[in-house]
């Protein structure tokens, strides 16, 4: 793999870790904002789910932070990458259908998030499999 293309991958990968810390933060920290941002509503959220969102991406976090220190010995945290991006493709999806207030910023943020995991949980897929060894069989 091209130096250039090392340094394309360390970046996508750091630049997923700021933008889940801060999905994060925002989500346990200013729940009102964030409420008013994506739902155009007040906060009510009587179950926890944005605490509980904000915990995912914390661990999303975690998981890619691991995976820019590691992925050049360890090609396989690319596929955890990859993993964790796909496996939020369905939450964004589910939110714009059944959420009972969507602000046009909600639309748009939730949509590029859905399609953002789509592209990056296939190019790190991509990627891994160029890094990896070839399989056994």
């Amino acid at each position: 793999m091209k130096p250039e293309n090392h340094r394309l991958v360390a970046s996508i990968l750091a630049s997923l870790v700021v933008l889940d810390v801060v999905l994060a933060v925002w989500g346990f920290a200013f729940p009102e904002l964030w409420f008013s941002v994506f739902h155009g509503a007040a906060y009510v959220d009587p179950q926890g789910y944005l605490p509980r969102a904000a915990g995912n991406w914390t661990a999303f976090a975690i998981l890619q932070a691991l995976a820019f220190l590691r992925w050049e010995k360890a090609p396989h945290w690319l596929a955890v990458v990859a993993g964790v991006r796909l496996s939020d493709v369905f939450t964004d999806l589910s939110c714009m259908i059944f959420c009972e207030n969507l602000s046009g910023a909600g639309l748009v943020l939730l949509s590029a998030a859905g399609l953002g995991n789509v592209f990056f949980g296939l190019y790190f897929l991509y990627i891994h499999r160029r890094v990896a060894s070839p399989p056994l069989l």
